[in-house]
């Protein structure tokens, strides 16, 4: 087959689809990867044909909002998820969907693989299904649907226990649609109309999920919040990590196992202050002898870290998470979706602390979960820190939850599940495509599930 797979520009975006083109192409199959330019020498790199997305859509994966510079001093709340929205997905559509159908022209795919926040994808998906090929999005960061308590996504809110929380929930919902979504929505379907498609009557996370053929979450249904969800949503667990993009760090034979590895990290987005985690982490951890602290700066260079380094600490730009990992006892991170599962696959509990981007609300479902503890804020003293890792170490709880959860991750064959929903799909567009003359096709808008 052919495939196209198209990617935010954004490490962690581009990280699980890499990891799922490898496992595409060793299958045979031809693979084309859409994104942005400061990514093309890695894609080449692994045997992928490139294409680069328009100015429009391309923007510094090191720093995502330098589009919108006031994203780093708006507080997290409402008008920042606002503003995200609006200005890096919404206004991104019309550039991303360009750079799809030039793709598409060159490489004439048999499906397309998309990350869930490639929003570009909605005008293909609104159009008629009969003359596009099927989409498969990956969900990288919570499973972005309706809830039964009606609390909106991305507040951090864990499933309502009383009426009271559905009460509270529902009042936070209408000043959440009112101030996020509707606003949004409106942006979206001005967008749309402008590429000749549309409107949609769902929030504009939601429409993805509903619109795609499949959804891929990259996770396990007991790190999800149980309601109801589409029939096309499919949990296939976490791809593997893509091996020897980092070569060990020159300290690496400290991870001898003489003392607990806490490895913390802010990701590669919500890294430009590196004094909300990653500093507090080390002065937390500075004075635990029986303790080895690993930090990450995500891309930037060590001396970023602010302070010094205390003894019992290492720090490196990047990391080889595939060697490391194993070795971790606690990861200490703002919430990153991808980070979070790779731990959980490996029965690594967590503590988290950060409330940006998706942050609250998959550092929620760790707390919700049993994995971990939730210290929800944005910054974290160090003295919470030092407590949270020594009781996530000391009180076994936490490691035998995350280790039912690592077993339901082994229980699933990622792979086979990624080739088999593909496989399918491409299979039923073939037996549709002998039905084109027989069937008219129609547009299709979001909303149509309740």
């Amino acid at each position: 087959m052919k495939i196209l797979i198209a990617s935010t520009p954004a490490t962690g975006h581009l990280n699980p689809l890499l990891a799922i083109t490898q496992i595409l192409a060793a299958e045979g199959h031809e693979i084309a990867l859409v994104t942005g330019t400061a990514f093309r020498a890695r894609v080449e790199a692994n045997g992928i044909r490139f294409f680069p997305l328009p100015e429009g859509a391309d923007f510094n994966p090191n720093d995502v909002f330098s589009l919108v510079p006031e994203l780093k001093t708006i507080p997290p709340g409402l008008e920042w998820l606002r503003v995200v929205c609006e200005r890096i997905f919404v206004d991104a559509i019309p550039a991303q969907h360009e750079g799809l159908l030039e793709a598409l022209r060159q490489f004439p795919a048999d499906i397309i693989v998309a990350d869930d926040m490639f929003f570009g994808i909605l005008p293909i998906l609104l159009g008629p299904r009969s003359h596009r090929p099927p989409v498969a999005l990956c969900g990288t960061s919570i499973l972005h649907w309706a809830r039964e308590d009606g609390a909106p996504n991305f507040l951090g809110l864990p499933p309502a226990g009383t009426d009271e929380d559905r009460d509270r929930y529902a009042a936070l919902a209408r000043d959440y649609d009112a101030t996020v979504d509707q606003p949004v929505l409106l942006r979206l379907n001005r967008a749309l109309k402008g590429l000749g498609v549309g409107p949609v009557a769902m929030p504009l996370f939601h429409s993805v999920v509903d619109l795609a053929d499949s959804y891929l979450q990259l996770s396990v249904p007991s790190f999800e919040f149980p309601r109801d969800m589409p029939s096309s949503v499919n949990f296939v667990g976490t791809p593997p990590i893509i091996a020897n993009q980092v070569s060990p760090p020159p300290w690496a034979e400290d991870l001898d196992g003489s003392r607990k590895v806490v490895l913390v990290t802010q990701g590669t987005v919500a890294n430009h202050n590196l004094n909300l985690l990653v500093a507090p982490t080390l002065a937390a951890l500075a004075n635990e002898p029986d303790i080895l602290v690993i930090a990450t700066a995500g891309g930037r260079p060590v001396d970023a870290i602010p302070g010094k380094v205390p003894s019992n600490a290492r720090v490196a730009s990047y990391l080889p998470f595939e060697r490391l990992l194993p070795k971790v006892d606690v990861l200490v991170t703002n919430g990153g979706y991808g980070s979070v599962n790779q731990a959980m696959s490996f029965g690594i509990p967590l503590v988290t602390a950060g409330l940006t981007e998706d942050k609250a609300d998959v550092n929620a479902r760790v707390a919700w979960s049993g994995v971990g503890i939730d210290l929800a804020t944005n910054e974290p003293t160090p003295e919470a820190l030092r407590e949270a890792v020594r009781t996530v170490l000391d009180q076994p709880r936490y490691r035998l939850r995350v280790s039912q959860i690592a077993d339901e991750f082994a229980g699933i064959d990622t792979r086979t599940e990624i080739l088999r929903i593909i496989g399918e799909l491409v299979t039923d567009q073939t037996k549709l495509s002998r039905l084109r003359a027989a069937v008219p096709s129609r547009g299709r808008r979001a909303g149509r599930r309740g």
